[in-house]
């Protein structure tokens, strides 16, 4: 019998070995290695191999880790902050109105999606769903609020629609091995982006000159590291998260003062911590990117971003039990088409507006992953995207509680 590592000094040995071990052999000229990560990307593996780990190996339980919340509260805002210090904001905007008309259409799928699905499992096979109706739509509406917004969203619908306590459980295990199933999906075509562009037809020449202009300026200002330098990003990393977790601290108090107008007005996003501190982080490292700080990026402060995204990665994966699916069979089957739906109208979408994969792959993960997966996948295309995948999650917190509404009253049709 397997006894799970209680200890996250154990966990978090693990995981680091984990990204070591993908990394060393990832990055090595092995014709046998290469030819393996050919077919099965780095990032991928970062990403699974942790899951594999709580199921079925069973030697690692989330629920007695604390370093997920350690990884998305303070090495997911550095991140933010490192990679967001040399940022072009000319060149981000100049991705034109693409990124935002797929991050639009991949919210409505999951709007439209969700009663769709419902009521195509609830006729096909309604025995294998073992609530009633009305408490499967209302349990529904919590998975709309984290696939649209994020999870504060998520809270609000269940305080919105009165969703069970054990129902609302089932139902996060549903949003998290969907969501994330369908991110290790995104993370893997990667690796094909340029195949699925030319299928597209797409044009994705502004992605290229941000990463150019990124890159050259690097370049530009590349040097060698010194012991100074390394203190001053480590100091500007977290210095910076102090203040945006002090700035949280301040402001979310103040808004509690007005909660009950703020969740009439379904802006419960501003209710969260975590809101305030990837905006502050996101909003201090695009100031930054404007003073001398940004010289930093010349001894390299973007892979410092990178390491700790990919630990954040290796976190989110070891959350996922993907053997949860067949003890709730039927609603990881409304689930599974509901996400169909929300990838089908994506790519219809990109196919007509000839957007690029890298539109797609962010703008669903800035619905579906929030602003803990959105800055990952736009990282895995290159370093100096990845505030775009925050700015788009951002706007999805924004929304999300709105669109979560819609789709529950869809919902609530489709049951009967």
């Amino acid at each position: 019998m397997n006894v799970p590592f209680t200890n996250d000094a154990i966990v978090f040995g693990v995981l680091m070995l984990i990204l070591a071990s993908v990394m060393y052999t990832g990055h090595s000229k092995n014709p046998s290695w290469q030819k393996f990560y050919r077919y099965c990307p780095i990032l991928v593996l970062c990403y699974f191999v942790p899951a594999l780990f709580h199921w079925p190996l069973g030697l690692i339980d989330p629920k007695e880790s604390r370093l997920y919340y350690m990884a998305s509260r303070y090495l997911l805002p550095a991140s933010l902050v490192l990679l967001c210090i040399s940022i072009d904001l000319k060149a981000v905007f100049g991705l034109g109105s693409k990124a935002l008309t797929i991050f639009f259409v991949a919210s409505v799928g999951i709007i439209l999606g969700g009663p769709v699905a419902l009521f195509i499992c609830s006729a096909l096979a309604p025995d294998l769903i073992g609530v009633t109706p009305d408490e499967l739509w209302r349990g529904l509406s919590t998975v709309a609020g984290s696939w649209i917004g994020g999870g504060a969203n998520q809270a609000a619908m269940k305080e919105i629609y009165n969703v069970d306590d054990n129902l609302f459980g089932t139902m996060v295990i549903v949003d998290i091995l969907i969501g994330n199933t369908w991110l290790g999906v995104l993370l893997y075509g990667v690796n094909s982006s340029d195949k699925m562009d030319r299928w597209l037809k797409a044009d994705n020449s502004s992605i290229e000159i941000l990463k150019k202009k990124v890159e050259d300026y690097r370049l530009s200002v590349k040097r060698e590291m010194t012991t100074r330098d390394l203190y001053v990003i480590g100091g500007v990393a977290f210095g910076t998260v102090a203040l945006a977790h002090l700035g949280a601290e301040l402001i979310v108090p103040f808004f509690e003062q007005f909660r009950e107008q703020i969740e009439s007005m379904r802006l419960n996003s501003i209710l969260s911590s975590f809101f305030w501190l990837v905006v502050i982080a996101t909003t201090l490292g695009v100031i930054l990117s404007f003073t001398r700080a940004r010289k930093l990026e010349g001894v390299g402060a973007s892979r410092f971003g990178s390491l700790f995204i990919y630990i954040l990665v290796a976190t989110i994966g070891m959350q996922m039990n993907i053997g949860e699916i067949f003890k709730n069979i039927g609603l990881f089957t409304i689930g599974a088409v509901w996400m169909l739906i929300h990838v089908v109208s994506l790519v219809i979408a990109a196919k007509l507006i000839k957007a690029p994969y890298f539109f797609i792959a962010v703008g669903s993960t800035a619905n579906v992953g929030g602003a803990a997966s959105a800055p990952v996948v736009a990282n895995a295309f290159h370093p100096a995207l990845a505030p775009v995948g925050v700015l788009l999650a951002v706007l999805g917190y924004a929304l999300g509680t709105y669109g979560a509404i819609i789709c529950a009253e869809l919902m609530r049709v489709a049951a009967g």
